[in-house]
């Protein structure tokens, strides 16, 4: 009984990272208040999203010695910070880790400042995976 009550308190103190894989029409419902944004309709966002991170939000990818967190993989090199790169600039000022959670909130905050400063070729799957033929990555249930 000792070990439950234990196992209990330290799901409620530490609770796990909620993480979620979406689906192209669940992230399309979501992210609906970016298209649009900068020039970039949805179905864009949408298929750009799919090749950088397949729709799941606890996708971590080493990149040229940084590492690049979520969804919309945003680099530890200047747009987050975490314990690999203390010397991140960290211009949306959060850290990594928030990134890897399902609430989007705070990724689609950075994502439109990292769009407003870099242009939407910071991902690099945009031009030649995202810029045409966009009928497939359209969700009919929005």
């Amino acid at each position: 009984m000792m070990s439950f009550v234990s196992l209990l308190l330290v799901g409620i103190l530490f609770p796990a990272i909620q993480a979620k894989q979406f689906t192209k029409c669940e992230l399309s419902q979501v992210l609906k208040d970016m298209d649009g944004f900068g020039g970039i309709a949805l179905p864009e966002w949408i298929c750009t999203i799919f090749h950088t991170s397949g729709y799941d939000t606890q996708t971590i990818v080493n990149n040229n010695g940084g590492t690049e967190y979520g969804l919309f993989q945003i680099s530890n090199k200047f747009w987050c910070k975490d314990d690999q790169n203390l010397q991140s600039r960290n211009i949306c000022d959060i850290s990594c880790d928030k990134f890897l959670d399902d609430d989007l909130t705070d990724d689609m905050i950075c994502a439109k400042k990292i769009l407003d400063e870099e242009g939407i070729d910071y991902w690099l799957a945009h031009k030649p995976l995202c810029s045409e033929k966009l009928e497939q990555w359209r969700c009919e249930k929005l």
